[in-house]
């Protein structure tokens, strides 16, 4: 069944900042099942934040009644879309194949491949590896005008710097892509980051040319901060959306931390709340913002999203008992683990020592004397438990799930220690 509030519905969620031709695209998506792609390129063993976007969008047009072919780029993925800040480092053909293989079991769960409009999942290599330089630079180079690629922005930006024809040449295997998918699958829509503008036009340019075919392309927007910088990095890294390298809880935290001024757009955007539920999250969240409900519902939402409900209640949970709030017992060793490393820890091997030395050891106090003030002014906790006695020394039966001791001090500011 095709949802004709469609194309609606990504307007007023902020998720169309470029299109070739938005009426065009309107009326081909009102008249059926448009089989749409979107690609991924393996240039790390996990998908992040950008992708998310595209993700998100992909599971919107599927739940709309279109046919999603998601690309997994074993031969793109080999190259690199071209950076701003310089030629990226080539990975090899066996580091590659094991990221395209991390990055197809992410994105697998966000889309349905059983009904009606099932997806298909596809990789470009397996249309590039037996291709030859002469056929490649025949059927596809030719419809490539040089001064159309000199145009584009990232590529004026390299040309000071120096950009190889290895980069250089990447719009020609992203364009080819979508001809390959419009003649063999009936691919006509591409979508992907608006920072990818000019491969996605480009596609729809060769299939024009080569095959005097008609397809469509819009771009999402890059989301970024209050400031103009991108999002999707946190203090450790990128906001990678593989637990291994990002744990749920910091996932959860970056989140729960967005700026007040963002909180609308990134609701639109991630979550797949009702626009009477958005905007009454809004219009709450700029009634009272001290209460955080915005902030809240975008992590709950979206670290479910990602990583289930049943992580993301532990993570809560997690949360919850860190700040005085729960039983820390209770929780998770991996999920309590993964919030003490995120919040930081000291580690202990051997004998423990006293609650001051280990106030001390995780920098919640500056000194031995701070630390025993803290004490005795009630403000010491070991496992959420207020510490009276400023030589008391924990016991192998504190410590949570074998491993871990929670320090805090007073409401807000705890610490972890890891006793080997």
């Amino acid at each position: 069944m095709i949802d004709p509030t469609l194309l609606d519905d990504l307007e007023w969620r902020g998720l169309i900042a470029h299109s070739t031709d938005l009426d065009a695209l309107r009326a081909a998506l009102a008249e059926g099942s448009v089989r749409f792609y979107v690609g991924f390129d393996p240039t790390a063993p996990s998908l992040h934040l950008g992708n998310l976007v595209q993700i998100v969008t992909a599971r919107r047009l599927q739940l709309a009644g279109h046919t999603p072919y998601a690309l997994v780029g074993g031969a793109t993925g080999m190259i690199g879309d071209p950076r701003d800040s310089g030629e990226r480092t080539l990975n090899s053909l066996e580091t590659v194949k094991d990221w395209v293989e991390r990055v197809r079991r992410q994105i697998e769960p966000f889309l349905s491949f059983e009904s009606e409009n099932a997806a298909t999942m596809v990789n470009n290599y397996d249309w590039t590896e037996n291709l030859s330089t002469i056929d490649f630079l025949r059927d596809i180079g030719k419809h490539f005008p040089v001064n159309r690629m000199l145009g584009r922005e990232t590529v004026k930006r390299r040309l000071e710097s120096g950009i190889s024809y290895t980069e250089f040449s990447y719009v020609l295997l992203q364009s080819m892509d979508f001809l390959n998918l419009y003649r063999d699958h009936g691919v006509t829509l591409q979508f992907g980051g608006s920072d990818q503008w000019g491969n996605l036009t480009g596609g729809v340019e060769l299939i024009r040319r080569a095959d005097q075919g008609h397809a469509h392309a819009f771009a999402t927007p890059l989301i970024t901060k209050t400031d103009g910088s991108k999002y999707g990095k946190t203090e450790g890294g990128a906001l990678w959306l593989d637990p291994e390298m990002l744990s749920p809880y910091a996932f959860f935290q970056f989140w729960l931390n967005v700026e007040d001024e963002k909180i609308g757009e990134l609701l639109r955007i991630f979550t797949f709340l009702s626009h009477e539920e958005i905007e009454d999250l809004e219009a709450q969240h700029a009634e009272k913002p001290f209460l955080r409900l915005g902030q809240k519902r975008l992590a709950d939402e979206v670290t479910a999203l990602v990583h289930g409900r049943e992580e993301t209640e532990q993570v809560k949970a997690a949360s919850a008992a860190l700040f005085g709030g729960g039983d820390l017992m209770g929780l998770s060793p991996d999920t309590l683990g993964a919030a003490l490393r995120e919040a930081g820890s000291a580690r202990v091997d051997g004998e423990l020592p006293s609650v001051v030395d280990l106030l001390v050891e995780t920098g919640l106090a500056k000194s031995k004397g701070e630390a025993r003030r803290t004490v005795s002014e009630g403000g010491a906790y070991l496992n959420n438990q207020r510490v009276e006695d400023p030589e008391q020394v924990p016991t192998a039966a504190d410590l949570i799930g074998g491993t871990w001791l929670v320090l805090r001090r007073g409401k807000k500011n705890f610490a972890g220690v890891e006793v080997g």
